[in-house]
């Protein structure tokens, strides 16, 4: 499992916890959302939102939010109209950083992540200079002390995913981006629950620190996390073997 993966798993283990899904439903909520205005309510013609409410479906979130965040983004609720921004970064130790923003107010996006990335020793970078080190792929996690690695995997394979594998009591799927949905598809039709499902940002290439850079590194990731603009963030620091978080 590359260092990309294991800190995406530590990240997914953590963010299944009860005490953020309430942020992690926000987020969700805004991207199906806006996938309803860009591309129409229809799950059948509009792939870009099916991604986003298997994406939900994977943290478990409930059928009537999904409605009602479809209704937003279509108008037959009212809704805040959100701006998709990227923004790339790099972390000290030349740690990548690449951040996915929904925000309805992107100055204020803007001058907030530079300042959590300043105060963390990062900075923003050139556009396509952080966005090349990653590749799309489709990321599933389930919980290892309620599944077998076999069980998942005879599952997923059927589904046409390219590996799945297990560390730290998670089992994580992976699969080329066209074929999420149909892995996705593969795992419920068994009735797997899974602890998260997206299409993510894998680095190519991974970069290690010591414990103590690296702790400050995910501190930093943290806090962009914890921001209400930012949807989701990439990273390609490489947890050190026997980490703690201390």
């Amino acid at each position: 499992m590359s260092g990309h993966s294991k800190w995406a798993t530590i990240k997914h283990a953590k963010g299944a916890a009860d005490a953020k899904r309430g942020k992690i439903f926000t987020k969700l909520i805004k991207e199906i959302s806006i996938a309803a205005r860009m591309g129409g309510g229809s799950l059948d013609a509009n792939p870009k939102l099916r991604t986003a409410v298997l994406k939900a479906r994977g943290a478990n979130m409930p059928k009537d939010n999904i409605d009602r965040a479809i209704k937003k983004g279509t108008g037959e609720l009212e809704g805040v109209n959100y701006e998709e921004l990227v923004y790339e970064a790099y972390a000290p130790g030349g740690v990548a950083v690449f951040i996915e923003v929904l925000t309805d107010n992107k100055n204020r996006a803007a001058a907030d992540i530079r300042n959590i990335l300043t105060k963390g020793g990062g900075q923003l970078a050139t556009s396509g200079s952080v966005s090349r080190l990653f590749k799309r792929q489709g990321l599933i996690t389930l919980d290892g002390e309620k599944y077998t690695e076999d069980a998942v995997m005879e599952a997923a394979l059927e589904g046409g995913a390219e590996d799945v594998s297990a560390s730290d009591g998670i089992i994580e799927v992976t699969s080329a981006p066209e074929d999420f949905e149909p892995v996705m598809n593969a795992l419920q039709a068994k009735e797997f629950e899974t602890m998260s499902a997206e299409i993510s940002m894998v680095a190519e290439t991974d970069v290690t620190l010591d414990n103590e850079a690296t702790a400050k590194i995910l501190r930093l990731i943290e806090r962009l996390e914890e921001n209400d603009d930012v949807q989701n963030v990439y990273t390609n620091i490489s947890i050190p073997e026997g980490y703690t978080g201390e």
